[in-house]
């Protein structure tokens, strides 16, 4: 593999893809001063360590990246060695151009074939349980060098292939994430993880997909794990936090039942109504009444 730099507005290779901003790889044969100061890119940055060992700075610690490791680099961070030395080795790098929503959550551009749920899983997950430094994650390097010959060969259907390959590297990098973050997969501590997710952005309307995503496991596997953990399917359990956080509201006289119902993730007043009835065997303000009596 020959060093080689990509930039946008310069390379015609990146063209058909302006969200890739740079794509290259450097043998470094020699020890450089002053060749790797630490700067922050408004952009996620993917640096692969193919041989050698680097001492690089990342959020302000130091870190010390081996052969098959990763630096994920979150946009805005600050990142470069600590001595502004580039040491002996060789590594690859993408940086990829991101978005970030109304919730600060980091997304995709149109090219990526994510669903949404998909991409808003992955995108929190790279945040939520960020972790600088992802060990042993050949997979980023083989899906780099992909990426590296999709560009320069230009068979067909590269365009599709690249932005395949780019979805791919999300995807393993959010899963290499989880692993580390939950090496004895422990569901309970997850799962509770997951419900003050849940708790703090009710109004939203989860999907199984998006909480499968949120713990890293697949649809199938989790619906079984919160079936046998909790007794319920994934909405069910859902509907019960979204009841006892109305149970809560309720007992506040100066908050609507409009405004409950939106804000616990009903689809209507009538929608809470129904629901709450069924669960508590009250009305909402019947509840709200029984509650201040008892005041």
């Amino acid at each position: 593999m020959n060093q080689f730099v990509l930039r946008q507005h310069s390379a015609p290779e990146l063209k058909l893809f302006p969200h890739i901003l740079e794509i290259g790889v450097v043998k470094n044969s020699a020890i450089h001063l002053h060749g790797f100061p630490c700067a922050s890119e408004n952009c996620l940055r993917f640096y692969f360590i193919q041989d050698g060992k680097f001492e690089w700075k990342i959020e302000g610690r130091n870190y010390t990246l081996f052969p098959g490791d990763v630096a994920l680099v979150l946009p805005g961070a600050a990142f470069g060695s600590p001595d502004d030395v580039l040491e002996i080795g060789t590594f690859l790098w993408l940086y990829l151009q991101v978005s970030t929503n109304e919730e600060c959550t980091l997304a995709t551009g149109s090219w990526s074939g994510l669903s949404a749920a998909e991409n808003i899983a992955i995108c929190k997950m790279l945040q939520r349980d960020h972790t600088p430094v992802l060990h042993k994650c050949q997979e980023a390097g083989s899906i780099l060098r992909n990426i590296q010959a999709e560009l320069f060969n230009k068979d067909i259907g590269f365009e599709t292939r690249v932005n395949h390959l780019l979805d791919d590297l999300l995807i393993q990098l959010a899963r290499q994430c989880t692993r580390m973050n939950n090496p004895g997969r422990d569901f309970p501590k997850t799962f509770m993880a997951l419900e003050q997710e849940l708790r703090k952005n009710l109004s939203h309307q989860w999907t199984v997909d998006e909480m499968a995503g949120f713990v890293g496991l697949g649809t199938t596997l989790f619906n079984e794990k919160v079936k046998s953990y909790s007794g319920f399917s994934p909405l069910s359990y859902l509907i019960n936090i979204r009841i006892s956080e109305a149970m809560k509201l309720l007992k506040r006289p100066d908050v609507s039942l409009t405004d409950i119902a939106f804000d616990t993730g009903f689809y209507s007043s009538q929608h809470f109504s129904t629901t709450f009835k069924k669960l508590t065997g009250y009305t909402p303000s019947q509840f709200r009444k029984n509650h201040s009596r008892t005041k």
